[in-house]
């Protein structure tokens, strides 16, 4: 079975979305492979590599029932299957500035541009709201290596409100 499809909901975050969505998948003879699930804002959010002999818009119509239930919005779409093709991090920056829009495609921009790749990013609104604080974490490939991103990122040197930090992520091969 090599029918890859990518599945994605979001809804409400409440306890047993996981457990729901999981064993109807199992249910109907679907496989899973990577999967990224988290909470943000309150939502709870799933993307989710789903191998299924069948066509996506039937495992939509299979999952309609599961995700009304628990008030979730899905999508499901036909993807290429590329497990066990990781791309390991070299590189991680954990992004301060105060938060306001632009924030985020401003510093990718820059990092996009020095030919990093980027593989994880996690955002998070802190501070006070007053006072926010917008926080980025990045994990990434610089193909042009650290050297090449230090010299780009010092354009946020004295930048009003954003504080860059960059640091090597030793690889180990076994």
């Amino acid at each position: 079975m090599n029918n890859w499809l990518m599945l994605t909901l979001v809804g409400k975050d409440h306890a047993g979305i996981v457990a729901k969505i999981t064993e109807a998948l199992y249910l109907n003879k679907c496989n899973l492979g990577e999967a990224s699930m988290t909470r943000l804002g309150g939502n709870f959010t799933i993307m989710l590599m789903v191998q299924f002999e069948g066509a996506a818009e039937e495992l939509h119509h299979t999952l309609q029932p599961v995700c009304d239930s628990l008030s979730l919005r899905h999508h499901v779409d036909k993807i290429k299957g590329e497990l066990h093709h990781h791309l390991e991090p070299n590189v991680r920056l954990s992004v301060y500035g105060a938060d306001r829009p632009g924030i985020v495609a401003q510093v990718t921009r820059v990092l996009a541009d020095t030919g990093l790749n980027v593989l994880n990013l996690e955002s998070d609104v802190g501070g006070t709201g007053n006072d926010p604080l917008y926080i980025m974490h990045i994990e990434g490939m610089a193909s042009d290596g650290i050297d090449a991103l230090k010299s780009a990122l010092k354009v946020f040197e004295g930048e009003d409100g954003i504080k860059v930090h960059l640091s090597e992520i030793e690889v180990l091969r076994g």
